[in-house]
């Protein structure tokens, strides 16, 4: 008996939904099977999946992140010898005491006699076994001194720091001589962005006193909260925080050290990653001596 719907030539022409469903499957596997052929590659999978919000932003962060870390060298992030935080063991405990308080530091390179002769790694925390005993020398509380080249990658050396259980290294130059240091932090935060310490845990107290002249503020800081704390006059017309007002300054990402003086105040990086400042020592200067201006007139 003969079909009573025979097929039309346009049916005869359009492709069956199975051979459809095949060809759909054809090309996402052939997408699938597609292997990166160098790093560019990766990013653009990385790219691709993060527009189709296959990815949130702090995986598609990290994830660059890592890649990054495994391009980039020591000397890339360390703290550079000029901006070292260091301990002379000649000095008395109190004046030990007195530079770690005021660097908030856990972890500390002492020298002997020059700067350039690091003798070992010195504990904030083990210094509470002088205050139980104070017949045990700082000496005797220090920790071997591990050190790195400038050319050490970051991959490497965080392999290094999980395996030793080391989280400060020094870095030198060609030469051997002091070049910076470098922490596990500071790798780790190239990965992750903020690593939140003690001062992270109020989310409403953004600037911490240090002193009478000295505090320590988050660079997120509204500059209105900042002007009316610290009395000084930032503009707020570009820019609604400290941080993005340095960033103008400087003209680009701030880093650790980095600096800017603005209404007698002194306002310094010490802590930042790869995006953005992170966290400031604000410095209060000293007026000018009106009698030096005076002398410097008369010249």
């Amino acid at each position: 008996m003969a079909d009573p719907y025979p097929a039309n030539e346009a049916d005869a022409s359009r492709p069956s939904a199975k051979s459809t469903t095949k060809s759909l499957l054809d090309r996402v596997l052939s997408l699938v099977r597609r292997e990166p052929e160098d790093r560019e590659g990766i990013k653009a999978i990385l790219d691709a999946a993060h527009g189709r919000h296959l990815l949130d932003a702090e995986s598609y962060a990290m994830i660059k992140g890592a890649l990054a870390v495994s391009e980039r060298t020591v000397g890339d992030i360390m703290v550079p010898r000029s901006r070292m935080d260091l301990l002379d063991i000649t000095q008395p405990l109190p004046a030990l005491l007195s530079t770690i308080i005021g660097t908030a530091h856990s972890r500390f390179p002492v020298y002997e006699d020059d700067r350039d002769n690091i003798i070992g790694i010195l504990l904030a925390k083990d210094l509470l076994r002088c205050m139980l005993d104070p017949a045990i020398e700082v000496r005797a509380l220090l920790r071997p001194a591990v050190f790195i080249p400038e050319t050490k990658r970051l991959n490497v050396l965080l392999h290094d720091f999980r395996a030793s259980r080391n989280h400060l290294a020094v870095v030198i130059d060609e030469h051997g001589g002091i070049a910076g240091l470098v922490s596990m932090e500071d790798v780790l935060e190239q990965i992750v962005g903020d690593i939140e310490d003690e001062f992270d845990e109020d989310d409403e107290t953004t600037i911490f006193a240090e002193g009478e002249t000295q505090w320590r503020v988050q660079a997120t800081t509204d500059i209105d909260k900042f002007n009316e704390a610290l009395g000084s006059n930032l503009p707020d017309d570009e820019y609604d925080t400290v941080g993005g007002w340095l960033g103008g300054q400087l003209g680009r990402i701030p880093r650790r050290g980095d600096h800017a003086e603005r209404d007698g105040l002194r306002i310094e990086v010490v802590r930042a990653d790869a995006r953005r400042a992170l966290w400031l020592r604000v410095k209060r200067l000293p007026p000018p001596d009106p009698g030096h201006n005076a002398a410097s007139d008369t010249e």
